[in-house]
């Protein structure tokens, strides 16, 4: 029996597209609640800020609404998701949310350049913090604000698997972190100590630019590929249990926006015939899709036994 692959069989016909579907729906609408909740959270804060002076508030509204516009290239996205594949997409518009999370890393690093650039500045040209009441009252509301939508965002984002969404949500928490530091400068400031302003802003923008590299380098390691090591591991010992597979030598798995696809190569005995072959391999794909919830699609590749592997696959000429 010669190699044999499988990427679609009927009784999955209406598995991939209504999943990514769902998962895309959930997000916007995760998206869509963030967005309100940290826009009126920045709204108060801009309020009090406008009456206080406070640069460390101030830093700490301008991340607030920094944050609050990073759903937009993460709904734009999602919806590209949904669409159809095309001649030109052949795999859909999923890989759009590694460009969108790119997009979100830059607005956060925009955020800490100007709270940063503002702490200084008051650094040098000290100003008084009028009503430190208020400043705390505001960055208690800061706190409250980006907690919720934290949870909000990190829930969802495990949910349908979204690093951008989760990287977007601990961006979220740790804002919060940074509101209640808001405070401590606040309480400083009261205790006659007025440089604890912006010397708050400016431990904020440290964080800020730590929140930048921990994101980056999550949504960076989608868009090279990276996964979780477990992951090819759990698919390879979920389809060495399908009947009739002997051997599997090779699994690959990519994210393509926040749904996984993987390539198996599998072994049969080499006296079955090809339609038995390709009955063990829609086996193989169905069990997969039924046991893994985070694969969007498995393409299925069967070997004879007597030439499993990538070096009977070798063309000499072809190997760049």
């Amino acid at each position: 029996m010669s190699g044999t692959t499988i990427t679609h069989t009927p009784g999955h016909a209406a598995h991939v597209t209504p999943s990514s579907l769902l998962t895309s729906r959930r997000g916007i609408w995760a998206l869509k609640w963030a967005f309100v909740g940290l826009m009126l959270t920045a709204l108060l804060q801009a309020i009090i800020v406008y009456y206080t002076g406070s640069v460390a508030l101030l830093a700490d509204t301008i991340h607030n609404i920094g944050d609050a516009l990073t759903p937009i290239p993460l709904w734009i996205a999602f919806r590209m998701s949904t669409w159809k594949p095309t001649p030109r997409f052949t795999y859909g518009y999923g890989r759009v949310e590694d460009l969108a999370g790119i997009a979100i890393v830059l607005v956060i690093l925009l955020s800490a350049a100007l709270a940063g650039y503002e702490s200084i500045n008051r650094l040098f040209h000290p100003q008084e913090v009028r009503f430190v009441g208020a400043v705390m009252v505001a960055s208690l509301i800061g706190f409250t604000g980006n907690e919720a939508v934290a949870q909000l965002r990190i829930k969802v984002g495990r949910e349908i698997n979204s690093a951008a969404l989760v990287a977007d949500g601990h961006h979220a928490r740790i804002d919060g972190l940074t509101s209640l530091a808001v405070f401590a400068g606040a309480l400083g400031v009261y205790a006659g100590y007025p440089l604890a302003d912006p010397i708050v802003g400016l431990l904020i923008t440290v964080v800020i630019l730590r929140v930048v590299w921990d994101a980056g380098k999550l949504v960076i390691t989608r868009m090279i590929d990276g996964i979780d090591p477990a992951i090819p591991d759990e698919i390879r010992e979920g389809t060495a249990r399908v009947e009739g597979v002997q051997e599997v030598s090779e699994v690959r798995v990519r994210w393509i926006g926040h749904r996984l696809r993987a390539e198996v190569n599998v072994a049969v005995d080499p006296s079955l015939s090809v339609d038995a072959g390709h009955a063990i391999a829609t086996e193989v794909r169905h069990h997969l899709l039924d046991h893994l919830s985070y694969l969007d699609d498995a393409v299925i590749h069967v070997d004879p036994l007597t030439a499993s592997g990538e070096e009977h696959h070798y063309i000499r000429g072809h190997d760049y």
